[in-house]
């Protein structure tokens, strides 16, 4: 008898013998499997798969039971999706990681650059870690590094980037939930002044209300929804009354909103009774 379909007992089944416990890992094919539901059927699944030369092709494939996980939920194990176990090198031929001080010192560059002037601690809780870490990362940096004075308090900025807009700020926007502008720009108390921080922060965090922002700084909230296929309402929850300038950039921004979703735009202004977002 070939060793891949090994007799295990005496219960036979189609002239060859059933097993009641899944062999070993066999030298031609996958293993044998035990299914009470076959045995039920009196179905023989210990034979060979049809590559195998030891006999007949009515063979059932075994999956062999996934490895214990401590994230696993119930009964079905945790499978991370193929993305997070795709290597970086692969996906990017002539990728080469950059080492720790290097890459630190790139971020940081690059968070001033998009939001400075910031603070150490404004740095650690974009990027959540300790603000200790944060004030020695920012020393380590110092050459590089400018302070100045921002809103009465001492904030940094690159070396060299002191260019700053000839205008104010102006205009109307409509920014989505989690936009970066309302996320990580600091101050927050500048950005969210007086009733915005208590309409558009959810728990002092940012990002949970779609905000109406006039000329740079939150003025309300706002929210989308689709009204069958192509009619998209907007309600606007403005903490002010709007000035003719600030209506007709509203109108704007809703007429981009339908030219984004492709649909039509019908616009309410009122009270906006959706939560936050989780």
């Amino acid at each position: 008898m070939p060793r891949c379909c090994p007799r295990r007992s005496s219960r036979s089944c189609c002239g060859r013998t059933r097993a009641p416990a899944p062999p070993s890992t066999t030298p031609c094919g996958p293993t044998a499997a035990w299914s009470r539901r076959t045995a039920r059927a009196a179905r023989c699944i210990c034979c060979p798969p049809p590559s195998c030369r030891c006999g007949p092709a009515h063979w059932r494939p075994y999956r062999p039971a996934a490895a214990p996980s401590p994230r696993t939920s119930g009964s079905r194990p945790h499978r991370p999706s193929r993305c997070s176990r795709r290597s970086r090198t692969r996906a990017l031929p002539g990728f080469r990681p950059a080492d720790g001080p290097t890459a630190l010192a790139a971020l940081v560059r690059r968070y001033l650059y998009a939001y400075g002037p910031a603070t150490p601690q404004d740095f650690a809780t974009w990027c959540g870690a300790p603000s200790g870490w944060a004030a020695r990362l920012f020393a380590s940096l110092a050459d590089g590094l400018r302070q100045v004075d921002f809103a009465g308090s001492p904030a940094w900025i690159l070396a060299g980037d002191t260019d700053t807009p000839a205008a104010e700020p102006s205009g109307v926007r409509l920014l989505p939930y989690f936009d970066a502008y309302g996320i990580a720009c600091r101050p927050r108390d500048l950005l969210f002044p007086g009733r915005a921080a208590e309409r558009a922060l959810a728990g002092r965090q940012a990002g949970n209300f779609p905000v109406l922002l006039i000329d740079g700084t939150v003025a309300g909230v706002w929210h989308q929804r689709r009204s069958g296929r192509r009619m998209i309402q907007l309600t606007v929850e403005p903490l002010t009354p709007l000035t003719a300038r600030q209506r007709r950039g509203l109108d704007a921004q809703v007429e981009r909103v339908g030219e984004i979703l492709q649909g039509a735009t019908e616009l309410t202004i009122g009270t906006v009774s959706v939560g936050p977002h989780a």
